[in-house]
Formats: structure tokens, sequence, C-alpha cells
């Protein structure tokens, strides 16, 4: 490989001659030879933004002359576009301020500069003017995951509910077996059941909404602690501006830059509003598969679409591939929250040092559920109803004399209802010859639909 000699204030390193970076992403790339996961390209291109953001501000503030500030601006939209993908190769598990991935960027970015100005552009002077890595990663951990929660997760999450509503108008007037503890209990429509599972999606939602006003508060102007140092105090409303005009967003300087440093409470607030839609979606994926298992010996009150063979071995059978890849997803969510949850009380006096980790999670959460829902509206939208089967337990179900209860007593009620389970025969029957009520009387006490309302 062809090797050119770069210089940072350690000395000299060898770096690939045709690389856009420089001497301290090469000292990056040599110190952390980890995971070989680079970070996400959707957290690169946020801090192509917040340097493109500052590079207008410092242009305006007449702290960078304007060409230089349109260069910087013009590389980094190249960045943006997904353009250089190789040039951001550092591991996620680096240093914990992600310095390196601030510097990484700089560097590319004034190297391009300066090739479109035809000068030497800075990465640390010019790109990086009036920012430290210490508020500049926060604020791109908050820009990303900002973007990503409202661009792709909520429509997602719109749409899987409105699959669950739809599905449950189609089939308002089917009702099916109730359970708890897994056990049969009273009957319900399947539109009661198929809303419970969009309140809680809907739910996740309006959680996942009301923390984005925080969310949306950045670090930039924060400086190395908290103080501003070395940058204009009229720099990072107006990054902000250009930042709101570019994303449709309404991103703002934080209302405390010492809280913003030192903590990374809504990136944890976020990942528990993140955890706690995976366990919704846990628990609506493990619904499907139990409504759907069989179809001989399970419950088999739904079918869902048939996707793929379910057996290398096993001829004719088809899985419930969809909800699982739904639970799996769910389960990394928990756990990537855990590690979050460790990260965020990393903040050791002025600066949080587990951000790259925190960045990196966050976005593989969003990414996970935001692709994983559209998936599991699909299958809620394909899958068939079981109506006979769930007609013939139904009838069976000795739950349903609980509507007698008030006619005839508890003690009697279940008498009626051991009776009939034991000799497998509708309730129905069991009740007349147990009750003074006439057949009339009786199908319309335990008459399922009546019992829904």
């Amino acid at each position: 490989m062809k090797m050119r000699t770069e210089h940072d204030s350690m000395g000299e390193i060898a770096v690939p001659a045709d690389a856009l970076y420089g001497a301290q992403t090469q000292r990056a790339i040599n110190n952390f030879p980890i995971s070989g996961q680079p970070l996400p390209a959707a957290f690169i291109s946020a801090v192509a933004k917040l340097k493109a953001a500052c590079a207008y501000a410092n242009g305006e503030l007449k702290r960078l002359e304007p060409d230089t500030s349109a260069a910087i601006i013009a590389a980094a939209d190249t960045v943006i576009a997904g353009q250089h993908p190789d040039a951001f190769p550092i591991d996620v598990y680096q240093t914990g301020s992600g310095t390196s991935t601030n510097m990484n960027v700089n560097e590319v970015l004034a190297h391009l500069a300066a090739a479109q100005l035809g000068k030497p552009v800075s990465a640390n002077d010019d790109v990086n003017m009036g920012q430290s890595s210490n508020d500049v990663i926060p604020s791109a951990l908050h820009l990303s995951a900002a973007l990503a929660l409202s661009r792709q997760l909520m429509p997602a999450l719109l749409e899987l509910e409105q699959a669950m509503l739809s599905k449950g108008e189609q089939l308002k007037n089917q009702v099916k077996t109730g359970r708890t503890h897994l056990m049969d209990a009273m009957p319900l429509r399947f539109d009661q059941e198929l809303g419970g599972w969009a309140t809680q999606v809907r739910y996740a939602g309006d959680r996942l909404d009301g923390l984005q006003s925080r969310l949306q508060q950045l670090a930039l102007g924060a400086t190395a602690i908290g103080t501003g140092i070395n940058a204009d105090p009229r720099q990072a409303q107006l990054a902000c501006n250009y930042l709101n005009k570019r994303t449709g967003l309404n991103f703002c300087p934080s209302e405390d830059y010492f809280y913003s440093l030192s903590s990374q409470d809504t990136a944890v607030e976020l990942s528990g509003q993140l955890k706690t839609l995976a366990v919704a979606l846990m628990k609506i994926a493990n619904d499907l598969r139990w409504m759907n298992s069989g179809p001989l010996t399970g419950i088999a009150e739904i079918q869902l679409p048939a996707l793929q063979p379910g057996s290398s071995i096993m001829p004719g059978k088809v899985n419930p591939v969809i909800p699982e890849a739904v639970a799996m997803v769910a389960a990394q969510v928990i756990g990537l929250d855990t590690a979050n949850t460790i990260a965020g009380q990393s903040g050791n006096f002025q600066l949080n040092v587990m951000l790259p980790l925190v960045a990196n999670n966050l976005l593989h959460m969003l990414a996970l559920l935001s692709n994983s829902a559209p998936l599991l509206a699909t299958a809620i939208s394909g899958f068939t109803v079981n109506q006979a089967h769930i007609d013939e337990n139904l009838a069976k179900n000795p739950i349903l004399v609980t509507a007698l209860n008030p006619v005839i007593g508890y003690e009697k009620a279940a008498k009626i209802a051991k009776q009939a389970y034991k000799e497998q025969r509708p309730i129905l029957d069991v009740a007349q010859e147990h009750t003074d009520l006439s057949e009339d009387e009786l199908r319309k006490l335990l008459n399922p639909m009546t019992l829904t309302r």
C-alpha cells in the first residue's frame, strides 16, 4: 500500500496515500482494533450536519472566510449524501468522548474542502471552530436519534397501529375464547384483543414523542466542559437555525450545558422507552405465536401467512417466522438498553465517557424496531381466522358458566363447569340438566357475543 506522511501535535505518522483522513484518524485506527464495527452511517451523517451548521454559523459571524465556510458545507453535504463511506473506519469501541470520530470527520471535511479551494483548510482551527468533541458528539447523538425517531420509527408504529385497528374492524363480529394464565377464560371479540395491542403501540409512540423536546436540545456551544470557551455565544443558535431548516425539526441549544455534557439522561430515557416498546412487541409477537400454534394440537385460532418452509426435515411444516424475528429484535433491544443504562452512569464529573456506545446502541435499537414493526403489521393484516375451530371450543368452554353466577350462585355454577369439562359437553346442555332455566334463557345468558359487551 502506498503511504503518505501526516503529522499532528504528537508527531508524524504514515497514512494510506489515498485516504481522505489524516493523522489523528490513523492513530485511532491503530489504537482500537476491537470489533471492526464503525459507528453507523446515520451518526457520521449527523456529525457532518453539525459541521455544516457550525461552518454556516461561523461564516455568518465573520469568523470563517466565506469561501472556507462554503467549502466545508459542500464537503459535509457529500458525506451527508452517503459519499466516502470508507473514510470513517474508526471502531465503536474507542475513546469514550468520541474524540476520534469527531477528528475523523474534521480531517475528511478539511481534506475535501482544501481540494475544492486549492488552499489548506485546518481540521482543528476551521472545521472544528468553536466546537469540542465534548459538545459535538453528544449533539450528534441527539440529532441522529431524533431524526431516526421522527422519520423512521414513528411512521412504522403508526403503520403497525393502523394494521391492528383495521384487522380488528374486519373481525369485530368474530368471538373467541379469552385466556388468563394461558387457561380458558371468558370470551372476547377479535377487535377487543387487537385493540388492546393497538393501544400498546399507540402509548409507546406517545411516550417516545413526549421526549422529543428534550432530545432536540443540543449540547452544541458547550465546547470543552460546558463554559463555551472558544465559541461565539451566538454560534449555537445560528447552527440550530440551520439544522432546523434542513431537517424540519426544532433543535435548540441546551437549557443547561453542564447537564448535557455530564449526563446522558435523555438518551437513557429514550433507550428505556424503546425497551418498553420492545416489551410490547414481544408480548404481541408471542400472542400471535400462541394463536397460530398447531395446526392440530395447538390453539390454532389463526393462520399466519405462509412465508417459507419451516423445516429442513419435516415436509409441509410452516412456522411463525415474522413473530419469531420480532421477538428476537425485542430481546436484543432489551439487552442494549441494559448497556445504555450502565453507560449513562459513566458521566464522571463534567463528561460522559461512553458516548460512542450509547450512540451506536440507540441507532441500532431504532433501526431494528423501525424495520420490524412494518413486518409485524403485514403478518397481522394477512392472518386468517379458523372460526369453525374457535366456535367448537367456545361452545365447550366451561368458563361461560360465569354468566350464570348472579342467577344460580358461584358454587352451583362451578359444579356445572366441572361436569361440562369432564364430559366434554357444551355448557348449555349441562346447565339445562342442573337448573330450572329454560333453553331460551340459557342461550341468552350464555351467548358469547353478548358476554363480550
